[in-house]
């Protein structure tokens, strides 16, 4: 598995539009295993997990134009760019 952990700080009143726009069911990327946001509340920094198949998978939907456009909608949301780490997720075995 592949992906990016990332934090983003959301313009003043925008929190909940930015939880709204990143967990939106209308957006499913190939390739996405999951997603996970941590928020604190109010308009504190929103932390980020997103999990795909691959690095493969992850890398397509970064090329990809319709996350450019996804990504264009949360980041007018936001006080600056996001900040990503992006690499390999280890997982515990169950």
């Amino acid at each position: 598995m592949f992906g990016s952990v990332f934090q983003m700080r959301p313009k003043a009143g925008m929190a909940q539009q930015l939880r709204d726009t990143m967990m939106s069911p209308d957006r499913r990327p190939a390739g996405m295993v999951t997603a996970y946001l941590l928020t604190e509340g109010g308009d504190a920094s929103v932390w980020g997990l997103a999990v795909f198949e691959s690095e493969a998978a992850y890398r397509a939907n970064a090329a990809d134009p319709a996350q450019d456009q996804h990504y264009q909608a949360f980041r007018a949301l936001l006080e600056s760019d996001p900040e990503w780490h992006d690499g390999a997720i280890q997982q515990r075995a169950e």
